[in-house]
């Protein structure tokens, strides 16, 4: 293989001179001003939650959590902008990243098929759209136990259009979801926001569900009031920096959608409770030490030595990281009763 002929076979030095060309314009450009109130409730009392880096793909810049100390909403502060957004999301849950996310999502099937339970306790879906579906594996998953259901997915990226190619969502719609509401309006009986409320720039207009009355919603988010948060700090993988936009605790959730005609029909804090605290914890801390991954923002591929380090310090943190696993395991039962859940989930009726 040619120095020459690398951009065209090899995906990482193929984007390699966009990424470092994007880094030598300035990172000011990914950041908005920085806020002095807060962007739920209008409070100038707020104090700084976390300063952190990206700890996911290592892409260069620093971040910072702020919280609300009236309502205790925490969000990204300073926000990115859409060039930021463009940029940190590049390549992490499609291109480069695709095939990573697609196996954490296809590891987690028990998982997935349990977020509809909320739901079905109380309704039986006929046409469910999953606002934010990524690669429709959520859909995939939940056919399985509601094969009456029709599940259509909605996503800004690519993953939507696999996720029809794949036949797990019978059709795909790719936008901004605030954008494709008049189109969407009053087809579905059932809408789920699995983890994607925290990605938006404004959570409240997302709630404008376009939900006929009787209409349900079940939504899914990290629970910024778990313990874990603090306990873990930066490397408690929910903050996820710089995608985690805005963290709601449940209260806030609630109220925002009673005021824009929703009420509240159910809840779970401790059931979606995904007992990886302690193992996400260490693979975020043990990446980050170590480095040495081949990717396109870093000016060249790593050595050949620091390849053989990286390997060599995955394979010896192996132990750490089952130790760190049956922690999480053997924790969680008390965890769910007692503050440590990372998840809630909320389930809505449009009046």
């Amino acid at each position: 293989m040619t120095a020459s002929s690398l951009p065209e076979t090899d995906p990482v030095a193929a984007r390699r001179p966009q990424y470092l060309a994007d880094i030598a314009a300035g990172l000011d450009r990914f950041y908005e001003p920085r806020r002095t109130d807060c962007p739920w409730c209008g409070s100038a009392r707020l104090s700084t939650r976390l300063r952190t880096v990206d700890l996911l793909q290592h892409k260069p810049g620093r971040f910072e959590l702020a919280e609300c100390l009236d309502c205790r909403h925490i969000f990204q502060n300073p926000r990115l902008s859409l060039a930021g957004l463009e940029f940190y999301y590049r390549d992490c849950y499609d291109g480069l990243g695709e095939q990573q996310m697609a196996a954490m999502f296809e590891g987690n099937a028990a998982g997935l098929k349990d977020r509809a339970s909320l739901l079905t306790q109380h309704h039986q879906p006929k046409r469910w759209l999953d606002v934010g579906t990524g690669h429709g594996h959520f859909c995939k998953a939940a056919a399985e136990i509601l094969p009456d259901t029709e599940f259509h997915g909605l996503d800004m990226s690519a993953g939507v259009e696999l996720a029809q190619e794949h036949g797990w969502i019978t059709r795909g719609f790719r936008g901004s979801f605030p954008e494709m509401i008049a189109q969407l309006a009053g087809n579905y009986d059932v809408l789920s926001m699995f983890h994607y409320l925290e990605h938006t720039l404004d959570p409240k207009a997302e709630l404008a569900a376009v939900l006929p009355p009787g209409g349900h919603l079940v939504i899914e988010l990290p629970d910024p009031e778990c313990k874990w948060g603090r306990i873990l700090g930066r490397y408690w993988m929910p903050w996820l920096q710089p995608q985690h936009l805005n963290l709601m605790p449940i209260a806030n959730l609630k109220k925002a959608a009673e005021d824009v005609g929703f009420t509240v029909v159910d809840e779970q804090r401790s059931e979606p409770h995904g007992g990886m605290d302690m193992v996400a914890a260490f693979a975020l801390w043990a990446n980050w030490i170590v480095g040495g991954n081949d990717v396109p923002w870093h000016p060249k591929p790593p050595s050949p030595l620091r390849k053989f380090v990286r390997k060599a310090s995955m394979v010896i943190s192996v132990p750490l990281m089952v130790l760190a696993f049956l922690g999480d395991k053997l924790f969680a039962p008390y965890g769910r009763k007692h503050g440590y859940s990372n998840a809630y989930r909320v389930l809505l009726t449009r009046n």
